[in-house]
């Protein structure tokens, strides 16, 4: 018998790959289960190579593939030497957009790989694992750049994609047979191929043509996520709000099959959300479903630039219509046609003013195959040479403006997507511009080393109050009482967890009898030492749990419980 090993280097210990699951799971309907085997690996790339090589060589594998992407191509080219060196007779191969759009790079770069998968990858898989081992010319399956017998590169031609999605199998077969992680691994689904849209910077654009699996068959999937209790489903629909009435009725399913523990992530345009649909998410509860929604500039000059829509109108108004019961992830790209630091600065405070859970505050890659890779050569972009090709600077935003948003994208994350300070930056970023703050804080911390380094969430508490500490009320902060922000700080600090030391800067404030009184007050179980252990006791000059605390000065004890 012979063996294929598909291959996945993945960013992390909780990510899967879906499509070696997927080319596998197609290519076992046409292949004989006695002559082709087709197993897959993961790794991650925080793996050392050494034990990855040892694993991959302990499978004796006739054919080994990697699938690769932007943040694991390096990876991988150090591994497909050494494998080689392992596997002398093995056949080396790869596919996904980072090797596919860039084929005859790393065909010519890596003398050892024999081959490159370009494209939708199914068939041309299940094609390629018959002739593997059976001596046949790559030029017989489409879909493949390889090596002519004077070492040329040579494409076969392009693969037809698979017309009907319904013929893909479900993708983790592992699930129905009880093999898998539900709490720690997110599980990625797909119930379309293909992107109507051309945005410049997205390899997703190169394939307009959309196809969709049946509604019975997302079903018959979807159920199988949720009878298996899997923490985390992630859409991987490159607009999955296309057609009303197609995705209305999946939210639908998910709605009165929720099994109360999944909650299913999709990454939509808001901007076409139709008024039916958002009537109907207004039913949705708390942990069914997260959006993730790019609207990258608020910059109607960047937008057109880009080949987005420049009704930045529509878009705000419709994410303010979706209930806060669903998780809203918004993300802005920086490195963009026409966006300078004052003009991000404005798309920073547009996607602010909409109150997302999380912004993601991105760097523009500049990809093999887009147009936005043509734009860049031509227009004196500069970016990295290797993956992610992620840019330096731009005709409108030099290096150290760049390195500054860099700085901006830490203290946003810290900050504002952790939660951690939710209470101290509701209270600040409504009586200021966020942009404005966060860019005081960047340069504040540039000043003190804060970005050499990972941070844990003390050091940010103590960055903050270090910021805040001794200043009134200026003319850049004209609306902003800092002793206000300090008391909200130390009610973020307290709520944040049991504490067993107190920073310099917190002034503990604490009455163990009226802490007792208030344990009594509040008749919670559990014996004293319990009840001490699992609370904290706190005096506050201002009301900080109202929504407006400036406006309740005085002496405010509360009692913080922790579960």
């Amino acid at each position: 018998m012979n063996k294929i090993l598909l291959v996945s280097v993945n960013a992390s210990y909780m990510h899967t790959n879906v499509a070696i699951r997927s080319l596998k799971a197609y290519a076992e309907k046409f292949l004989s289960a006695e002559k082709i085997s087709v197993e897959i690996s993961e790794f991650t790339i925080n793996q050392p190579v050494g034990e990855v090589l040892r694993s991959i060589g302990f499978t004796e594998a006739d054919a080994v593939l990697f699938s690769t992407y932007i943040w694991n191509a390096e990876y991988v080219s150090k591994l497909l030497p050494d494998v080689k060196k392992l596997l002398p007779q093995c056949i080396l191969g790869a596919g996904g957009p980072e090797y596919g759009y860039s084929a005859e790079k790393y065909l010519g770069l890596i003398s050892d790989l024999d081959f490159i998968m370009f494209g939708e990858g199914e068939k041309t898989f299940a094609e390629l694992a018959e002739i593997l081992c059976g001596g046949k010319k790559y030029s017989s399956v489409k879909g493949i750049y390889f090596r002519d017998a004077d070492g040329k590169i040579k494409f076969s031609g392009e693969q037809q994609p698979i017309e009907n999605l319904d013929e893909l199998p479900f993708a983790y077969p592992e699930i129905q047979k009880g093999d898998f992680d539900p709490d720690h691994k997110i599980y990625y689904y797909e119930s379309t191929r293909g992107c109507p849209f051309g945005c410049a910077y997205c390899l997703s654009s190169v394939d307009k043509r959309v196809r969709f699996k049946s509604l019975e068959k997302v079903q018959q999937e979807l159920k199988i996520f949720l009878e298996a209790n899997v923490k985390l489903v992630k859409f991987i629909d490159r607009t999955y709000n296309l057609n009303p009435d197609r995705y209305i009725p999946i939210w639908k399913y998910i709605l009165e099959n929720h099994n109360g523990k999944t909650m299913f992530h999709f990454e939509i345009e808001a901007e076409y959300l139709s008024d039916h649909a958002l009537a109907f998410l207004q039913q949705v509860p708390g942990g069914v479903m997260q959006f993730e929604m790019g609207v990258q500039s608020a910059n109607k000059k960047t937008l057109k630039a880009v080949n987005r829509s420049d009704n930045v109108e529509l878009l705000a108004e419709k994410i303010r219509r979706i209930p806060k019961t669903i998780h809203q992830h918004l993300d802005l790209i920086a490195g963009l046609p026409y966006e300078d630091l004052e003009s991000f600065g404005k798309s920073f405070d547009f996607v602010m003013a909409l109150k997302p859970d999380a912004l993601q505050l991105g760097f523009l890659k500049i990809l093999n195959g887009t147009q936005m890779a043509d734009m860049a050569f031509a227009g004196g972009w500069k970016w990295m040479e290797t993956p992610a090709y992620e840019t330096f600077s731009t005709p409108y935003l030099s290096f150290r403006d760049v390195a500054f948003l860099k700085d901006v994208e830490v203290l946003t994350d810290a900050c504002w997507n952790k939660k951690t300070f939710s209470f101290t930056m509701n209270y600040i970023l409504r009586k200021t511009s966020p942009w404005k703050f966060l860019s005081a804080l960047a340069v504040f911390g540039h000043k003190q080393g804060t970005f050499t380094q990972a941070r844990r969430d003390l050091y940010w508490f103590d960055f903050l109050y270090s910021f805040m500490d001794g200043k009134e009320s200026t003319e850049e902060f004209a609306e902003l009482n800092f002793e206000v922000a300090k008391e909200l700080l130390r009610y973020d600090f307290v709520r944040s967890g049991k504490k067993g030391n107190w920073p310099a800067w917190y002034e503990h404030v604490y009455d163990k009898d009226r802490h007792k009184i208030l344990l009594d007050e509040n008749e919670i179980d559990g014996c004293s030492r319990i009840k001490f252990a699992n609370s904290e006791y706190e005096v506050f000059k201002y009301n900080v749990e109202s929504e407006f605390p400036e406006k309740f000065p005085g002496n405010f004890e509360i009692l913080i419980r922790y579960r």
